[in-house]
């Protein structure tokens, strides 16, 4: 379970903005990397040039920025922080001019593992998701963009179809509607996409009812993306390389699955396979989602009154292991973040097909993870 995340009034004020700064989440524990850096990027040209290290920080594999620009949150991908069986959330402040990250405070997650971090709407929650251990919990902002410790934890239970990999529950994602007034998770380890009501000013997330949507048995749902008119939702399956597409019922907070498609070419058969990231092009006609393995961005155009998909093409991202990806928010670029070689491949977007075509830009970075971007104005 997006990867540009925006709220609908944010995005509505810099959809048309020129200059934005790209944070880059990595693994450390590679050697290759320090932590988070930052790129300028021009969504005219499609131009992304390196600004160096933001802020160092211990496997910061997941960020996510707040709506007000000022603050930037980090999972610590790790099993133990200061002695405790737990993962941590740090808080950075943003130098608007330099893009450097200043540390405010880190928090205990509340589970081993955190692998995702979202912020809500209104900039009073921050949101993660723990792999590991296979939990979710709210964590409190504060007034000066710091975070308090986890007001809301829920342990999910249970166990998969697939004994080697399911054997316990594995939260990969949690990300809050486009009204705000729900959260949804996905669990890798249990096929299920669980929903909360979000209350961020209560620091609270109460089950909904019913409290999940099933998944294909086995199919490992790891991230999901919303459909801008709010009547869809699209599933990515890391284990079974397909992708499922749900209708939303936003006043219910309730999913009902339409379609379920594959990601790989007809007959491919290769080792090694799993899906990772998903995202909605702005413009709602295009998926796109990122296949390991096969090392390639799917891209799928969307039926407009059905929210169903269709097979466009395959596009080589030029490196191993894309785990996640960005699209710029005007909608023109998509930035491949391919984890094993240690680069970064941008591409531009066939406003009219949703074909990617290489822009000729492949930049170095130690064990890219996570693409955030950010207007600069």
């Amino acid at each position: 379970m997006r990867m540009i995340r925006f709220s609908p009034i944010l995005f509505a004020s810099v959809a048309f903005a020129a200059e934005y700064r790209v944070y880059i989440g990595t693994y450390t524990n590679t050697g290759k990397s320090q932590g988070i850096y930052a790129y300028r990027f021009n969504s005219d040209s499609g131009k992304l040039d390196p600004e160096g290290l933001a802020g160092q920080a211990n496997n910061p594999s997941f960020v996510a920025i707040h709506p007000n620009r000022k603050y930037l949150y980090a999972v610590s991908e790790v099993s133990t922080l200061n002695g405790e069986k737990t993962g941590g959330v740090s808080a950075f402040s943003i130098d608007s001019k330099t893009g450097k990250l200043t540390p405010l405070n880190q928090v205990a997650s509340r589970g081993s593992g955190p692998c995702y971090v979202s912020v809500d709407a209104t900039g009073k929650a921050a949101l993660v998701a723990n792999y590991n251990s296979g939990s979710v919990a709210l964590l409190p902002i504060k007034a000066d963009g710091s975070l308090e410790q986890a007001s809301t934890f829920d342990q999910h239970e249970g166990k998969g179809a697939d004994p080697k990999r399911q054997g316990g529950p594995h939260a990969h994602s949690i990300i809050q509607s486009p009204d705000n007034r729900f959260a949804l998770s996905a669990d890798l380890g249990l096929d299920r996409v669980y929903v909360y009501k979000l209350d961020p000013a209560a620091g609270k997330l109460p089950a909904n009812d019913p409290p999940f949507a099933a998944v294909t048995p086995g199919g490992g749902p790891r991230h999901f993306d919303y459909h801008p008119n709010g009547k869809f939702v699209y599933v990515i399956q890391e284990m079974g390389m397909k992708v499922s597409t749900y209708s939303y019922d936003k006043a219910r907070g309730t999913l009902t699955e339409l379609q379920t498609i594959s990601t790989l070419p007809e007959g491919y058969h290769g080792e090694n396979l799993s899906c990772a990231d998903i995202h909605v092009h702005r413009s709602g006609k295009f998926v796109y989602g990122s296949n390991r393995g096969h090392d390639s961005i799917v891209v799928f155009a969307v039926d407009p009154s059905k929210g169903t998909l269709k097979l466009v093409e395959h596009a080589s991202t030029q490196g191993k292991t894309p785990r996640n990806f960005g699209i710029d928010p005007t909608g023109k670029f998509l930035i491949a973040a391919n984890q094993s070689t240690n680069n970064m491949v941008v591409f531009r977007i066939d406003q009219q097909t949703g074909k990617l075509t290489p822009t000729g830009q492949n930049l170095e970075v130690g064990a890219p993870v996570c693409v955030r971007f950010m207007p600069l104005k």
